[in-house]
């Protein structure tokens, strides 16, 4: 008796793993290190000699990447970028111990709890001069320019705008003074003096300009602004990092409802306006602010 047998493909050999360079703590150190530079946003990588070398190593060893943007991850912190322009671009994720809460930044500027959504307002209105456009966004060479004064005029504008409908769809109804969070976003910034005084000549800090030159004195620590100037109660001009961030949150409802007016600023850092358009209203997020979480 003749025992059948079939013939088949051979098996195939197994696969070799291919070995992968362990991660050292050395490593895991130098990782570290440079998410430890991204959480300063005003160092620039071609003044810090260890600080541009490992953005090297980020962007030519791919090992390292994963575990430089895993060290960002653990943080909380999410990364926006990472070039020789921008640094290592990170921004806080909501349950990072790093985000920064409108409500806690509002209070070390004021006791009167209706001004945090004046502090919002006032970076969203910063954000939205700054970049008007989606171009402008879009362009990393693109350089925004804002005033203090110009910010402040871009509100009044849209608060006029916005007064505008509520009389032509008869709701410009007057709340009560003493509940701001009842009030409509151009009533809340429309009855605030512009500047204010003192004795000495200085704005004061609960006036609608001293809320903006707290807001870009902010954003200029965080090296989102540079200060260029005095003129129009102080001038700025955005970095890149501000770019990145403020692409990262341009799709806020806040953001679409102050840009969809059509009050699109010069962005020379000057107070001029374009004429408003009617455009849809949106509805405006109470604690909308670049870069806070509500």
């Amino acid at each position: 008796m003749t025992e059948h047998v079939e013939w088949g493909e051979p098996d195939a050999p197994a696969a070799v793993p291919v070995p992968t360079a362990a991660v050292t703590p050395a490593d895991a150190a130098d990782a570290a290190r440079l998410v430890a530079f991204g959480l300063q946003p005003k160092l620039q990588p071609a003044r810090d000699q260890e600080y541009a070398e490992l953005l090297r190593r980020y962007r030519e060893d791919s090992a390292f990447a994963r575990l430089a943007d895993a060290v960002a991850t653990g943080l909380g912190l999410v990364v926006l970028e990472v070039s020789p322009r921008a640094g290592m671009a990170v921004t806080a994720a909501e349950d990072s111990v790093f985000a920064v809460r409108m409500g806690d930044y509002a209070r070390r500027t004021s006791a009167d709890s209706g001004d945090r959504f004046l502090h919002g307002l006032a970076h969203l209105a910063v954000a939205a001069m700054a970049f008007p456009r989606p171009e402008d966004l879009a362009d990393d060479g693109y350089i925004g320019r804002v005033s203090v004064n110009g910010v402040d005029a871009f509100v009044r504008q849209a608060c006029r705008r916005l007064e505008e409908r509520a009389d032509e769809q008869g709701e410009n109804t007057d709340p009560a003074t003493d509940a701001p969070g009842l009030e409509a976003a151009w009533r809340i910034w429309a009855r605030r003096s512009s500047t204010g005084a003192t004795k000495d000549a200085r704005r004061l800090a609960g006036s609608t300009t001293g809320i903006i030159g707290k807001a870009v004195a902010f954003l200029t620590d965080s090296g989102f602004l540079q200060r260029t100037g005095d003129d129009g109660g102080g001038t700025y001009r955005t970095t890149a990092r501000y770019q990145l961030q403020v692409r990262d949150m341009a799709g806020s409802a806040a953001m679409a409802e102050l840009l969809e007016l059509g009050i699109v600023p010069v962005t020379d850092g000057t107070a001029s306006l374009l004429p408003a358009e009617d455009t849809e209203d949106l509805e405006l997020a109470a604690d909308a602010g670049l870069p806070f979480h509500s």
